[in-house]
């Protein structure tokens, strides 16, 4: 009786070291299973969960206009005054609804070309008003439809999966020839997607044809998106800081007047891909501008929550499941004494024109897709190894602690 009641738990205690030892195995083997399905499934070629949501987007994005409506024309014109600002809007468009187009793969290249065909629906339930209410927005839209971004070339990840959706040409072109020095570099992705396994330390480098320039964000925070855990990466405001605050950037100061000599920040001169027209951009409301530009412009409030830039990521596949693209648009004005209108002016204005908010979120089935595909196996996974192993420890020290205490009685 004793002897069977020994061996029953040796037994037990030995069943529950091998539990928590297939547990503690699981945990590497599982997260290098994981780590295969991951690196399978972002490669952009056909059959990938990737290559489908890359293609054509399954999220809605919109891009909301504001116009910047000046209230004191006159004053401005004849003693040079402040200029007063009121914003109207939005104006609500519906964009990147079009899948991509001219797709080609090279195989030997590992590399997939294409061009983002533009188009724009106007969106009256989500506008303030009409098309009619401003040529600008109207003649915007006309401008944008029947346009296409591109041609973009990417690494799809096939032979190497840390390089997925990297741009690796645009418009057949490594560099920019807007910029001197790395600043004419074309870095990182588009922003849709990023190599995975993203890592909170990681600077997440893109390239936006919109602002004509490379770009990065930072981690900001961690995000919970439908139930999908993600990171918000944030454009900092070092990324339009003026070279003296941030060296990197002395390649983006190309003038010295409006810039007073590279120490104003927060706006950039992108007049070279725009055709030599005075054009700036900025965060809108000149959020994280210096002073100076911001001091000649009344009607501003600049807060990072309406105004600033963020993408949040999921950081197992490296997928932007959300994002906020925000982005203001300034015409520089200068004194001309054989224009009417600007001969009585005394300074330069950076007059901002209007700004934009494109936004995108992942919708609801999607993101139950993405959670029974992706981060429900995961989380599944782990609690199977963490149940494993408890119960295993538990039952080996149980059952080891009940056999111990058997011995000392039988020798007493």
């Amino acid at each position: 009786m004793g002897c069977d009641r020994n061996c029953g738990l040796i037994a037990g205690a030995v069943i529950g070291a091998v539990l928590a030892v297939f547990g503690g195995i699981l945990m590497p083997v599982g997260d290098m299973l994981i780590e295969k399905t991951i690196k399978k499934e972002v490669v952009l070629e056909e059959g990938t969960i990737a290559y489908q949501n890359w293609v054509k987007t399954g999220t809605e994005v919109y891009r909301q206009f504001w116009i910047y409506d000046v209230q004191n024309p006159q004053e401005v014109v004849t003693n040079s005054s402040k200029i007063k600002v009121k914003q109207r809007g939005p104006y609500t468009y519906r964009v990147r609804y079009l899948a991509k187009d001219n797709i080609t793969h090279d195989t030997e290249h590992h590399t997939v070309s294409f061009v983002q065909p533009n188009g724009a629906i106007f969106e009256p339930s989500l506008s303030a008003g009409t098309e009619n209410d401003t040529w600008t927005v109207l003649n915007l839209a006309v401008a944008y439809n029947n346009t296409a971004d591109g041609v973009y070339t990417v690494f799809s990840g096939k032979d190497n999966i840390s390089q997925v959706a990297i741009i690796d040409t645009y418009k057949g072109k490594k560099n920019l020839s807007y910029w001197p020095s790395y600043c004419d570099m074309i870095n990182g992705t588009d922003a849709a997607s990023f190599p995975p396994f993203v890592e909170k330390t990681r600077v997440l480098r893109f390239f936006s044809s919109d602002i004509c320039r490379s770009i990065y964000a930072v981690f900001g925070a961690e995000v919970n998106l439908k139930g999908i855990p993600v990171y918000r990466f944030v454009l900092p405001s070092m990324a339009f800081a003026s070279p003296v605050q941030n060296p990197d950037n002395h390649c983006f100061c190309t003038e010295k007047v409006i810039s007073n000599n590279c120490t104003s920040y927060g706006v950039l001169d992108i007049g070279k891909c725009k055709e030599g027209k005075p054009v700036y951009i900025s965060l809108p409301h000149f959020l994280h501008a210096s002073p100076d530009i911001a001091e000649p412009i009344e009607g501003l409030n600049p807060n990072e929550d309406e105004h600033s830039t963020y993408l949040d990521v999921e950081p197992i596949t490296g997928f932007t499941l959300r994002f906020a693209k925000r982005l203001q648009i300034n015409i520089l004005v200068k004194p001309a004494k054989k224009i009417e209108a600007l001969k009585g002016l005394k300074q330069n204005y950076v007059v901002p024109i209007l700004w934009l908010n494109e936004t995108g979120t992942i919708g609801d089935e999607k993101a139950e897709m993405f959670r029974q595909r992706v981060t429900g196996k995961i989380n599944l996974l782990g609690l199977v190894e963490i149940i494993l192993l408890s119960v295993g420890v538990v039952m080996f020290v149980a059952f080891m602690i009940s056999y111990c205490a058997c011995r000392s009685k039988k020798v007493k």
